[in-house]
């Protein structure tokens, strides 16, 4: 057996005062990568996010997704013992990754000046709602509330409902830009050595997912219309029925793809150069004159010999799948995807990470509040008696 290879984050160490979602997922893309993660808790209840669901084996699903590789350490941070001990952790750590409130750390007397001084080395990356100036500093966020203030729930949804998404976006861009974040700040501390403070605030993070949007109402006039599965910018793109009353999921993204799928899916190549369709603003503009004309080319055809069509035309395509379709879904398997992790409750399903390479992520298990708080105490006292 080959010897297994090095994970590029091993030997660092990241400090963890982390809630929910933003700040645990992107320390848990660290961990995945081999970084030692150390997850600092309330004594008893731990992350609230370990109450949020009892889905999984009497686990919570969000803090089973966002938090396994990880050590628990139990510390009170209100009290002298419990800063001392975190002030300690930082003082051997690499990485700190936090999305207390704003001010909390001020509090603590670990400003971002004091962090600098004190930690030259450490790179200090801060997850908030808002960001830690303007007038909504102190605000509360949540992620369906950021959604909102994003335009995003403004944006999805129907004409007559405008609707949130269904997982926690505002949650996930932070956490993916800290992410992002602590991984450049490493690698210009490997030329500077010096460490810095990374600030991500959730809507700053969800405000750039949004982009063309802003864009497109900006100089357009107008935000882009709520359409629910379909695209606002582009037709046809999104749900069409079939002859056997089931949907079909497809995308055209440029002339060809027009040309082809007139003539190959829908059987009717003159309809390419039908003035109401010309272009894509054309299609856009006559949307649901192209639906009724692409779903009468349908109401022959099975789903099955949809898809077929636009795959021999190689216009892009999807059946709708529901989540529990998606937990066996064919490439997932086929490629893969799936192995074991161990929780305080036994083992469950977990997705490898995104990023594949040569190299085996790391996916040990699920930590229990405080589960280390002795052996991370007992490695902080070895490496005091060594330094």
């Amino acid at each position: 057996m080959s010897e297994r290879r090095r994970l590029p984050l091993e030997g660092l160490t990241v400090v963890a005062v982390e809630q929910a979602v933003a700040a645990p997922l992107a320390t848990r893309h660290l961990a995945d990568l081999g970084a030692r993660v150390i997850k600092v808790e309330r004594p008893g209840r731990g992350d609230f996010a370990r109450d949020y669901d009892t889905t999984v084996l009497g686990q919570s699903s969000h803090f089973v997704w966002l938090n396994r590789s990880k050590e628990s350490i139990a510390l009170d941070l209100k009290s002298e013992d419990g800063l001392r001990t975190f002030e300690r952790l930082l003082a051997r750590a690499d990485v700190l990754v936090q999305n207390l409130a704003p001010g909390a750390l001020d509090r603590m007397g670990l400003t971002a000046a004091a962090l600098r001084e004190r930690f030259p080395r450490l790179v200090a990356v801060g997850i908030s709602g808002y960001g830690t100036s303007g007038p909504y500093r102190d605000k509360k966020a949540y992620d369906l509330l950021v959604q909102c203030e994003a335009g995003v729930v403004a944006l999805t949804g129907t004409p007559d409902a405008p609707s949130k998404t269904g997982i926690p976006v505002a949650d996930i861009a932070a956490g993916m830009y800290a992410y992002a974040g602590v991984l450049a700040a490493l690698v210009e501390r490997s030329t500077t050595g010096e460490g810095q403070v990374v600030e991500v605030s959730m809507l700053d993070a969800l405000v750039e997912w949004a982009g063309y949007a802003l864009y497109f109402t900006g100089y357009g006039g107008a935000q882009p219309p709520r359409s629910g599965a379909h695209h606002a910018a582009i037709a046809p793109y999104g749900p069409h029925r079939a002859g056997d009353g089931h949907q079909v999921f497809l995308g055209v993204q440029n002339d060809r793809e027009w040309r082809a799928f007139c003539a190959l899916v829908l059987e009717e190549p003159d309809l390419a150069d039908d003035p109401r369709f010309a272009t894509n603003s054309d299609r856009v503009a006559h949307r649901d004159e192209l639906t009724a004309a692409t779903e009468r080319a349908f109401a022959g055809l099975t789903a099955d010999e949809v898809v077929e069509r636009l795959e021999r035309a190689r216009v892009a395509n999807a059946r709708l799948r529901d989540v529990a379709e998606v937990l066996g879904h064919p490439q997932l398997a086929a490629r893969d995807r799936w192995r074991e992790v161990a929780t305080p409750a036994g083992p469950v399903r977990a997705l490898r990470p995104p990023t594949v390479s040569d190299r085996e992520a790391r996916m040990d298990p699920v930590p229990a509040v405080g589960e280390h708080t002795a052996q991370v105490l007992a490695w902080l006292d070895a490496q005091d008696g060594a330094g």
